[in-house]
Order: structure tokens, then sequence, then C-alpha cells
């Protein structure tokens, strides 16, 4: 079953160049890996500092290979002090 994830990061005041960066770059990366059927990045239109990343995966094990890939890993220890919050990071699927 189709897995869908979506990612919320809130920049501290100052960092959201950062953020948008490393999202931008994770998002290039993962595109390419094989259990990715889509992923986009946002940013919000009313919060400057609001980001999120949508993905949907062709099931939870391709997920699972995505968070140990080295680009994954690197994007979290890299927005990890930029953002105002724990990570946010929800699981979902349709309920359509």
């Amino acid at each position: 079953m189709e897995l869908f994830i979506f990612a919320r990061f809130h920049a501290h005041q100052g960092q959201e160049a950062g953020v948008a960066a490393a999202i931008r770059e994770t998002v290039a990366a993962s595109r390419a890996e094989p259990g990715c059927v889509v992923i986009e990045a946002y940013r919000s239109t009313r919060d400057p500092l609001l980001f999120y990343i949508h993905s949907r995966w062709v099931d939870e094990a391709a997920f699972e290979t995505h968070a140990t890939q080295a680009h994954t890993v690197l994007f979290l220890e890299r927005v990890r002090p930029l953002i105002d919050h724990p990570l946010d990071v929800t699981r979902a699927s349709p309920i359509g």
C-alpha cells in the first residue's frame, strides 16, 4: 500500500534561506530513489518561515529505505538546528 508523508518545518527567524536550501537539495536527491512516486516542497504563503515536504512512496519499506539514505540523514542533521520545533513528520494513507 502506498505511503504518504507530510513533513513540516518552521524555521527560526533568519534561518529560512537555510531551511529552503536544505529542502531543495534533499527533494532533488529523493526524486531519484526507486521507491519515490512523487516528492514536492512548499512554502507557506502566509508564514515565510513555514515549509512543507509532501511525498508519496510505493510502500512503507521504500520510505524506510529513504530514511537511511545518506542524503536524508545529512538533511536531518542540517535542518534540525534551523527549525524551532521537534521534527514533525506524519505517515498517512488515504481515507477515501
